[in-house]
């Protein structure tokens, strides 16, 4: 079998691992050091990322003033105080879009907006990740409210604001508020995630006619509602905003502290059975043939016949897949420890269990590798999560991908599909054989970000949204 790391549990870390205490005394001495102790809990399924923001506190921006030599600066969504704003997610689970949403309500909670939350989709009985991430939203002041009965209504409607977070929530609105849903409609902004055509149905969507507006992460999603609607659907599109993501600043103050990362790079190394001067690809996202970790081990394994064949002087290379679940035991994971072990390269791939606190990784491996099928990510969080800790990425030209990733600049984009292991392939080694194109690219990677992914940047392209949304 691949080696499983037990890194994703925080519990057999501290239980196991004896260094782990001369970390966080070394990290409590950093600024961020907070981040990591700080338990997240329970396992991720990375789809756009982790650590994203939970504890984020709000970028402030716009220069007010100055008294004694201090700078009194207000947020971009300052103008959200006191409003009312309903929060209404399809589940409650560490997956992308219900922690983005999350972010979103700390966010207007940091500049004091009256913020509920309401689950639509919950399991029978008690789930210890919606106990613990309600608990989270109740510590912040943020409401917790059930989707079904007169509380949920009346919320709705004195709302000032109302986010439907992803197209299936979309089905809450009739099964709930039903003669009272043109009363909430002219108020609701619709935030898309989802790529997959399966969310193309119209009792989920039905109403997006007659929304106030529409959010959606990258350029080319927004593209392709808009066309499948009008196509599949026979209906058109609300005002449509694009607003890419950005990194929180507690995950920035680890990517800029090499203590922090030195530490960490060290530990996840050392958990892994891997040396420092090794080079580790890894895919970051939960285990499933929609994120491509199967053809990520076939262009894996490609490249190290290619670096065998030309007699390559390379160090040793290592693929890491970040979302591994054997709990669940599902037949692709099945597939893929299954080629591993045909291909005798268990020594050079490792299995880590799905987690919320991904910096650590980011800080162990060499390179990204984004290797998402089909119509790639919405956005990709961790695409831009890997750029800040100045590493390149190499990702499937498709979807939000296309729009972070420059090609030939901050890493290599490659085809989706089986047409893309033999490129993919290629990509490694050439990142692999070259440390100066890996640096380089790196820079440049964190450099963008700097520019253009960071949390004031989407907390200032949010507050445009809800301007004209809430003066509509």
């Amino acid at each position: 079998m691949a080696k499983q790391s037990t890194m994703g549990s925080p519990r057999l870390t501290f239980q196991k691992k004896k260094r782990w205490g001369l970390i966080l005394l070394v990290m409590l001495s950093v600024s961020t050091a907070v981040m990591f102790v700080i338990r997240a809990g329970y396992d991720s399924s990375c789809d756009c990322g982790v650590g994203k923001g939970f504890d984020s506190v709000v970028e402030q921006k716009v220069v007010l003033g100055q008294t004694n030599n201090k700078v009194k600066l207000v947020s971009p969504l300052s103008f959200m105080k006191s409003k009312v704003v309903l929060l209404v997610s399809h589940e409650l689970s560490l997956s992308g879009g219900p922690l983005l949403l999350m972010e979103l309500a700390f966010l207007l909670r940091g500049v004091g907006a009256e913020v509920c939350w309401i689950t639509i989709q919950k399991p029978p009985g008690k789930d210890e990740v919606i106990y613990s991430l309600e608990n989270k939203m109740l510590d912040r002041g943020v409401q917790v409210l059930s989707a079904k009965g007169k509380e949920a209504i009346d919320t709705a409607i004195k709302a000032d604001l109302v986010v439907l977070n992803t197209a299936v929530s979309g089905k809450w609105l009739d099964a709930v508020l039903n003669k009272d849903v043109p009363r909430v409609l002219p108020k609701v902004l619709w935030w898309i995630h989802e790529m997959r055509g399966h969310y193309f149905r119209l009792d989920y969507v039905k109403h997006l006619p007659m929304v106030a507006g529409s959010m959606i992460d990258s350029f080319v999603t927004a593209e392709y509602w808009k066309n499948r609607t009008q196509e599949r659907l026979k209906i058109q599109m609300p005002k449509t905003h694009v607003v890419h993501l950005g990194n929180s600043k507690e995950l920035m103050d680890v990517a800029e502290n090499r203590v922090a990362k030195r530490v960490l790079r060290e530990h996840v190394r050392e958990s892994l059975g891997v040396r420092n001067e090794d080079i580790l690809f890894a895919a970051i996202n939960s285990v499933s043939r929609g994120k491509g970790q199967d053809l990520f081990l076939r262009s894996f394994y490609e490249s190290l016949q290619l670096i065998q064949q030309k007699k390559l002087q390379v160090p040793s290379i290592h693929a890491v897949i970040v979302g591994s679940d054997m709990s669940v035991q599902t037949r692709f994971e099945t597939e893929l420890r299954d080629f591993v072990e045909q291909k005798k390269i268990q020594h050079r791939v490792h299995f880590v269990n799905k987690t919320l606190t991904v910096a650590p990784y980011l800080a162990a491996i060499d390179v990204l590798v984004q290797n998402s099928q089909g119509r790639g990510e919405c956005f990709g969080r961790v695409t831009i999560e890997a750029m800040a800790f100045q590493l390149p990425v190499l990702g499937t030209s498709a979807g939000g991908t296309a729009e972070i990733v420059v090609n030939g600049s901050t890493g290599f984009l490659h085809p989706a599909g089986k047409e893309g292991v033999s490129p993919l392939a290629k990509n490694m080694v050439k990142l692999a054989t070259h440390v100066e194109r890996r640096l380089t690219m790196g820079k440049r990677g964190y450099e963008r970000v700097k520019q253009r992914f960071m949390e004031h940047h989407m907390a200032d392209r949010i507050s445009h949204v809800l301007k004209e949304v809430l003066h509509k």
